[in-house]
């Protein structure tokens, strides 16, 4: 579909920021990268062929049985034993010497009546974000061939949780962002549009709510109802959407009473076809121009809530539980450097995106 002329303008002065421009490349690719979290970092194969049947653990339950074994629980695939199993087809021997088995296999010296030889394809980190790593020493461990970032304080994979974590903090950042904006925007412009009354009463409402200890609030109903990743989100939003209300009544105040404005309403075209269609494109670059400030306060208050114990569940793939850890751990810089670069990535390519659709929604900014 061609874009009309007004956006192609607007593509056109976003692909002359050149900062821009390939801020929003490297985020998307490591986006995208992060969307396929399960298949990069996993404890599970990807694809097993098990006697001539393909099995795919990522996404199905596999009891031990199916492959030889004695339990009818999930089969633990990076067990020695288990993987032996597959390897050799299901072959009684790998219950005695399943390490020995698996090198002869390995090196195509094992020979037995009946033997299949099976096979299966690993993620390139075979480490899920909340697997232990099967490293000798007291953790946290520093980084090697097998960790590449290290592991923390209970000896999980720091790669894996960074990518896990990046993909959870995009998600939430997205989900509160959009629907508080959407909130803020309208509330800013039915109070801008139509004024009076409705908007002296908005504002104490508003003023009341926006010193509300979100804090305190946030850990009272985490004490009631307990940390879920849902429940965050929603609160997140409860006192996140005053942040546009004041641009946008700001911006709709302003331009109520313009000629266009006025002309439209003579020609008796509806309140809400002027507010969103002729009046909020003009308030488009004020808007645009808090998100950034939207966006990395909310990875931020994400992060803080970790760091503080008030945040996502204890299971979560958290960042700020990672930054928590670093401070625990003075000895292991490893986590502090990872904590500190993947937020400054993160807040550095959002902020640069964010500035170029700014630029980009601006009538009085080109671009040479």
């Amino acid at each position: 579909m061609a874009l009309s002329p007004l956006n192609q303008r607007r593509w056109n002065n976003f692909r002359r920021n050149r900062r821009a421009l390939w801020s929003l490349r490297v985020f998307l690719v490591l986006f995208v990268v992060s969307l396929f979290a399960d298949l990069l970092a996993n404890d599970k194969p990807i694809l097993i062929n098990y006697r001539g049947d393909y099995y795919t653990p990522i996404w199905s339950f596999y009891p031990e049985t199916t492959f030889g074994g004695d339990f009818q629980t999930e089969a633990i695939y990076r067990d020695p034993e288990v993987r032996c199993l597959i390897a050799s087809g299901g072959i009684e021997d790998c219950f005695d010497e399943p390490e020995g088995i698996l090198e002869e296999i390995t090196a195509g010296t094992y020979a037995a009546e009946g033997f299949e030889k099976g096979w299966s394809i690993w993620p390139l980190i075979p480490y899920s974000f909340d697997t232990p790593v099967d490293r000798p020493g007291a953790a946290p461990l520093p980084p090697n061939g097998q960790n590449l970032l290290g592991t923390d304080d209970t000896k999980r994979d720091v790669l894996a949780r960074v990518i896990y974590g990046f993909r959870l903090s995009i998600f939430f950042t997205l989900i509160v962002t959009v629907a508080a904006s959407v909130i803020g925007i309208v509330a800013g412009a039915v109070q801008g549009f139509f004024g009076g009354w409705l908007d002296l009463i908005f504002q104490r409402v508003i003023e009341i709510w926006s010193a509300t200890p979100s804090l305190y609030v946030i850990i009272i109903m985490f004490a009631i109802l307990g940390r879920s990743f849902w429940l965050l989100i929603f609160l997140m939003i409860l006192f996140s959407w005053t942040s546009l209300v004041g641009v946008v009544r700001a911006e709709f105040l302003r331009a109520r009473n313009l000629e266009y404005v006025r002309a439209a309403r003579a020609l008796g075209v509806g309140n809400m076809t002027i507010m969103f269609r002729h009046m909020l494109p003009n308030a488009m670059v004020a808007t645009l121009t808090m998100m950034p400030f939207i966006i990395t306060g909310t990875i931020g208050t994400l992060a803080g809530l970790d760091f503080l114990g008030f945040g996502l569940p204890s299971s979560a793939p958290s960042l700020g539980e990672m930054t928590l850890q670093a401070k625990q751990n003075l000895q292991a810089p490893w986590l502090a450097f990872s904590a500190f670069f993947t937020f400054a990535i993160m807040l550095s390519l959002l902020v640069f995106i964010f500035e170029g659709v700014r630029d980009a929604f601006d009538p009085r900014k080109t671009f040479s």
